[in-house]
């Protein structure tokens, strides 16, 4: 039963991958429309309310299921016919990224079921869990704050990083070691899986931010107008800051919960293990955007690339430090 149930929950990935990338095609042509199609003047653009406040640019105001003519333009946006078509593109992302969701969480659950236990135990199971976290915090804030220009990246990105899982760090159901068998492998690695979706999200908001800043000569129109048509600057800064709050808090909590394991599993709480080193060092990077951020006034494309190196130290983390490095944490699977 084991094996089958394995199998399956490896066929419903491979079919998440399909329809995230149907997914990914959908929010691009979302905005190859913002892009191709003429912008109206700021003046011109009617606010968008979402509760008691409200923005001209509704990529940061709104819900999925707002249809107004305007919840689909943004600062410099398309006039209300590609408007229509662009929005019509987005909703239909949506729809595919909560359709490949579904049967993603899916095959998460049935390779737990499989293996009599939380499917998070090696590389392989950590990567399928982790993006479809990702997945499911980018639908959660979608909620709140319209993501529509950010929906190619994140459907991207989690296409590659489950396509590498799949293709490359697939291993079958094996019972767990001894140092996992434990009711902290639960809490320490959901919270680090809950934290690391946070600041995938923060990362890619950040790469936006430096793109919507970059300016100079010999840009295409095309590409002016789609800068133009993301949320401003501020507005950019100010998500990547609340996304990385949120990831800082998850893994300090990471942090102090590896620390109460280890000296239950080890005797010590501390021991200069690669993998605690190294989620030390990202928690000294995020605390160090943190700070800077709200008391140096560190802000824009300075705070944006700090939040790029901190998310460049959670995927060092996880795919060098976890092959290429030895010691208490060897636990990829691979």
């Amino acid at each position: 039963m084991t094996p089958f149930l394995d199998a399956l929950s490896l066929l419903l990935v491979y079919s998440a991958i399909a329809i995230y990338a149907a997914a990914f095609v959908a929010y691009t042509l979302h905005l190859a429309r913002r892009a191709s199609t003429p912008a109206v003047p700021a003046t011109a653009r009617v606010p968008v309310t979402t509760g008691a406040g409200a923005t001209t640019d509704p990529d940061l105001a709104g819900t999925p299921a707002d249809t107004s003519p305007t919840a689909d333009a943004a600062p410099g946006a398309a006039a209300p016919g590609g408007g229509r078509r662009a929005g019509k593109a987005a909703r239909v992302g949506f729809a595919l990224t909560v359709l490949g969701w579904v049967f993603h969480l899916a095959g998460v659950v049935l390779r737990g079921v499989a293996a009599d236990r939380v499917p998070w135990a090696n590389m392989f199971e950590f990567s399928l869990t982790g993006t479809a976290l990702i997945i499911a915090a980018f639908l959660a804030v979608s909620l709140r704050v319209r993501l529509a220009y950010l929906g190619s990246a994140v459907l991207g990105l989690t296409v590659l990083l489950l396509g590498v899982a799949a293709v490359s760090f697939y291993v079958p159901v094996v019972p767990l070691m001894p140092a996992l068998q434990s009711g902290w492998l639960v809490i320490h690695v959901l919270v680090a899986l809950l934290a690391t979706a946070f600041f995938g999200l923060a990362f890619l908001v950040s790469l936006t931010y430096l793109l919507t800043t970059r300016r100079g000569p010999g840009h295409s129109g095309r590409l002016t107008r789609l800068r133009d048509s993301l949320p401003g600057p501020d507005d950019l800064d100010r998500l990547a800051y609340r996304l990385t709050i949120v990831g800082f808090i998850l893994w300090t909590f990471t942090l102090i919960a590896g620390a109460i394991w280890a000296g239950r599993a080890w005797g010590r709480f501390w021991g200069w293990d690669v993998k605690e080193v190294w989620t030390f060092i990202i928690w000294v990077l995020y605390a160090g955007y943190l700070h800077a951020t709200a008391t140096r006034g560190w802000a824009g494309t300075r705070a944006a690339w700090l939040c790029i190196v901190g998310f460049a130290a959670v995927l060092f983390n996880f795919g060098v430090v976890n092959v290429f490095f030895t010691g208490l944490h060897s636990y990829s699977g691979l």
